[in-house]
C-alpha cells in the first residue's frame, strides 16, 4: 500500500548538504543509491569517482542508464568485497533506518571508508513526539508517511541515539549538520536543540579517537 498522505517530502533529501561536504576528486561509494541522482550530482559538481550499491532492480537499471557503475546488492549481507579504506567517503543517506542489521552495516562502512556521511529521519523531531503523545499511535506524518505495518523504516532512531551509539563504538564524529527540508527540497541547518527541532540527523564520521 502506498502512503496515503496528500503531502510528502521532496525527493533527494539532503543532497545539497552532502555535496558541500565531499572533497573534489574523491572516490565515493553511495549505499542505497536509488536512481543514482546523488552520484550524478557529485560527478557534475565535485568530479568524483563514484560507485553505487542498490537493492532494487529498477534503481540499478536507472543508474546504469545514467552511465554509473552500480551493482545490485543487499548491504545487510555485507561489503566484504571491499578492502579497508577503499573509499574517501561512504554515503549512507536516508538508508540506515531501513537496514535489518544497522550495527553490522555501520561497522562495515567505517571499515571501508576513510570518512562516512550518515543521514536519517530523526524520530525525536517535535512533530513526531507530539503526534505520539496526543494520539497514542505510531506517528504517520510527512516525515514518517507509512503505516506501522508497511513502513520500510524498521529501526527508528533519534539524533541523540546515534550520538550515544557512536560514543559506545568509538566512532569519531567529525561534523554534524542536522537539518529540516522545505517544500522545494532546500535544506536548512538546525543549530539549536536539533534532537527536538531537526527533521533529519546528518553526521560525518571518520578518523580515530585519541
Amino acid at each position: 500500500m502506498k502512503n496515503r498522505l496528500d503531502h510528502k517530502l521532496p525527493p533527494h533529501i539532503g543532497y545539497d548538504f552532502v555535496t558541500l561536504e565531499i572533497a573534489d576528486g574523491s572516490k565515493v561509494l553511495d549505499l542505497g543509491c536509488g536512481d543514482g541522482e546523488l552520484l550524478i550530482k557529485l560527478q557534475n559538481e565535485k568530479n568524483i569517482v563514484g560507485y553505487g550499491v542498490e537493492i532494487s532492480e529498477d534503481g540499478v537499471s536507472k543508474c546504469i542508464e545514467k552511465g554509473l557503475y552500480c551493482y545490485q546488492g543487499d548491504i545487510d549481507e555485507g561489503l566484504s568485497d571491499y578492502r579497508d579504506n577503499s573509499f574517501d567517503y561512504v554515503i549512507l543517506n536516508q538508508t540506515l533506518q531501513s537496514t535489518k542489521k544497522p550495527e553490522y552495516v555501520m561497522k562495515e562502512i567505517m571499515r571501508i571508508g576513510k570518512n562516512a556521511i550518515v543521514t536519517f529521519p530523526n524520530f525525536g523531531y517535535i512533530n513526531v513526539r507530539m503526534q505520539f503523545l496526543f494520539t497514542g499511535r505510531m506517528p504517520q506524518n510527512v516525515l514518517l508517511p507509512f503505516n506501522w505495518y508497511e513502513t520500510p523504516d524498521i529501526h527508528h532512531l533519534t539524533i541523540q541515539d546515534f550520538i550515544i551509539y557512536c560514543q559506545d563504538n568509538n566512532f569519531l564524529i567529525q561534523k554534524v549538520k542536522h537539518f529540516c527540508v522545505n517544500k522545494t527540497g532546500r535544506s536548512s541547518l538546525i543549530r539549536v536543540l536539533p534532537n527536538l527541532l531537526a527533521q533529519f540527523g546528518f553526521f560525518i564520521l571518520g578518523g580515530e579517537l585519541s
